[in-house]
C-alpha cells in the first residue's frame, strides 16, 4: 500500500536546453487553407476552396460505407483496383500509376527524391504554395519566373532554367488565376527542358477544362523520362475529406516515389471511394457542365458592372479589383462575409477568388457582388 502521508516531491526536469530544429526549419510557413466559417454565424456559404458543391457521386458514397466492414483490415498497400480504376478511363498503365494521400503528397515526394541542398526549384509566379515549402525543406533555392497575362510565360520559365535546375512544377490549369497553358506552348516548353529536369505537371483542375487547345500532359508523362502528371480526386470528384491524388509518369519515377512512400498512404474507405468515382464519369461530366455554365455567366454579368473577370476554365474565377476606382478586393470580401458567403481574398488586396456553387450559391454571390460595385 502507498503511504498516504509521503510528501510529493516536485518534479524538475534538468534540461538546459530544448531539442533544437534545423535552421531550414525557420524558413518555412505553414500553408494557409482557406476559411471555413463565419464568427457568430451557423449557416455559410463555402467559396474558398475551390470543393465540388455537389459533392461525390452515390456509387462513390455506397463504396465508402461499404468500405467501413472491412476498417479492421489494413488497405491495400498495393492500390492495385485504384489503379485499374484509372488507368481504364484515362487509357494509360495501371503499374505507372502511384496514389497518395492528395496530389500534394505525391508532389512532395517527388520533391524529396529529387532536390537536395544547393538544387534550384523553379516556379511560375503562380503556383501550389506547399512547392516552396517541399523545396525549402530539402534545402534547395526557389526560383520564381514571372508570369504573363495571368499565365504562365513559357519564354520567362526557359530563361529561369539554369545549371542547378533540377525540378520545375507546373499547375496545368494554375491556381489562383484559372488560366492554362496551352498545347502548343505545353509541347514548346517540354520539349526545350533538359530531360535531366525533373518537370511535374499539376493537374488538379484537368477535368473541368473543355477547351479543344489543352493538353493534360499524358501522353509526355507516357513518352518522356522527366514528366509526371499528378491528379486529384479533391475537385470535380468530391473527395477533398478523403484526400486522394495520383500520379501517372515515367517507371523509374514511379518506382522512387513506391520506395519513399509510406506502405499504407491511402486508407481503405479512400480507396474504395476514389476507384467508384473515377469509374462513374457520368456524375464527372454532369459537374463539368454544370460548372461551365456558371463560369460563363458569372464573367458576363461581373463584367456588365465593370469588373474584369479573369477568364478561367477551372472550378472558380479571379476578380480583379484594381481598375475599379473605389472598390476594393478587402471591402467586397467583408460585404460577402457579411451576407454569409466565404471567398478567397488574395495576399495583395487586389484579387479575390470565389468558387463556382450550386445555382443557389452563385446567384447569392452575384447579388452581393452586384449590390456592392453598384452602391
Amino acid at each position: 500500500m502507498p503511504n498516504k502521508n509521503r510528501v510529493k516531491a516536485e518534479v524538475s526536469l534538468p534540461f538546459a536546453d530544448a531539442p533544437r530544429p534545423h535552421p531550414r526549419m525557420r524558413s518555412l510557413s505553414p500553408y494557409k487553407q482557406g476559411k471555413a466559417g463565419i464568427p457568430g454565424r451557423e449557416e455559410v456559404i463555402k467559396l474558398s476552396s475551390n470543393e465540388n458543391p455537389f459533392g461525390p457521386s452515390e456509387a462513390a458514397l455506397a463504396a465508402f460505407h461499404n468500405a467501413a466492414l472491412t476498417l479492421h483490415r489494413y488497405p491495400d498497400g498495393s492500390q492495385l483496383k485504384l489503379r485499374q480504376a484509372i488507368a481504364r478511363v484515362h487509357g494509360i498503365e495501371a503499374d505507372r500509376i502511384v496514389c497518395g494521400n492528395g496530389s500534394e503528397e505525391l508532389i512532395g515526394l517527388l520533391v524529396r527524391s529529387f532536390l537536395g541542398k544547393g538544387d534550384e526549384f523553379l516556379l511560375p509566379e503562380h503556383h501550389f504554395l506547399m512547392c516552396p515549402i517541399y523545396g525549402k525543406a530539402q534545402e534547395a533555392e526557389i526560383v520564381v519566373a514571372p508570369e504573363k497575362d495571368h499565365t504562365v510565360d513559357v519564354d520567362a520559365m526557359l530563361d529561369h532554367i539554369s545549371p542547378k535546375t533540377r525540378v520545375i512544377s507546373i499547375a496545368n490549369p494554375n491556381n489562383p488565376t484559372g488560366t492554362y497553358v496551352n498545347a502548343t506552348e505545353l509541347r514548346r516548353f517540354i520539349e526545350a527542358v533538359p530531360t535531366d529536369i525533373l518537370i511535374i505537371l499539376d493537374g488538379a483542375y484537368a477535368e473541368y477544362v473543355m477547351r479543344p487547345d489543352f493538353d493534360d500532359g499524358m501522353d509526355f508523362a507516357r513518352s518522356r523520362p522527366n514528366v509526371v502528371v499528378t491528379r486529384t480526386f479533391s475537385k470535380i470528384y468530391g473527395l477533398a475529406g478523403l484526400r486522394v491524388g495520383w500520379a501517372y509518369g515515367p517507371a523509374a519515377i514511379i518506382e522512387l516515389v513506391n520506395r519513399l512512400r509510406t506502405p499504407f498512404n491511402v486508407n481503405s474507405p479512400a480507396l474504395a471511394a476514389a476507384a467508384a468515382a473515377m469509374a462513374d464519369q457520368d456524375h464527372v461530366r454532369e459537374c463539368r457542365e454544370h460548372n461551365a455554365l456558371w463560369l460563363e455567366r458569372i464573367r458576363s454579368q461581373l463584367e456588365s458592372y465593370g469588373l474584369p473577370v479573369i477568364p478561367s476554365v477551372t472550378n472558380f474565377y479571379l476578380l480583379d479589383f484594381s481598375t475599379v476606382p473605389g472598390k476594393t478586393a478587402v471591402d467586397a470580401s467583408a460585404l460577402l462575409e457579411s451576407r454569409g458567403i466565404i471567398p478567397r481574398p488574395g495576399d495583395s488586396g487586389r484579387y479575390l477568388r470565389i468558387t463556382v456553387g450550386t445555382d443557389e450559391e452563385n446567384r447569392a454571390a452575384l447579388d452581393a457582388l452586384g449590390h456592392y460595385l453598384q452602391s
